[in-house]
């Protein structure tokens, strides 16, 4: 055989394996999951610049976001093994903390919360 054969031969295999591995990562993101949802108050209207946190339970890690004007937050890149604890918390009040399960198949889940504010 020769080395021009070998060499195309490798190429030919290191283009194989490229290609497998780009689509097991397009496969594992397809899995990933997104929760997402409005935080609202007691009057059902969203707020904004409330602060969502998203609990990996599995590793402890808090990840937070800002819900925007419209009290919209996100949280993408979710590994559907894992379960996940949300709430929002603004000026001192706090939603109830709802749990996403790794039982759950969704890939999209839409999560409102609601934060009865303190009475002042």
């Amino acid at each position: 055989m020769s080395a021009l054969m070998k060499f195309f031969g490798l190429v030919l295999i290191l283009s194989l394996a490229a290609g497998s591995m780009v689509a097991q990562d397009a496969k594992h993101e397809a899995q990933l999951r997104t929760v997402h949802g409005v935080v609202l108050d007691k009057a059902q209207d969203p707020i904004s610049e409330s602060v969502v946190f998203l609990k990996n339970t599995r590793t402890n890690v808090v990840r937070s976001s800002y819900t925007d004007n419209t009290g919209k937050y996100r949280f993408s890149g979710l590994d559907p093994n894992v379960d996940y604890e949300v709430y929002a918390e603004k000026e001192g009040a706090k939603s109830p903390t709802r749990t996403v399960s790794s039982f759950d198949s969704r890939k999209d889940i839409n999560l409102d919360l609601k934060i009865d504010k303190k009475k002042e």
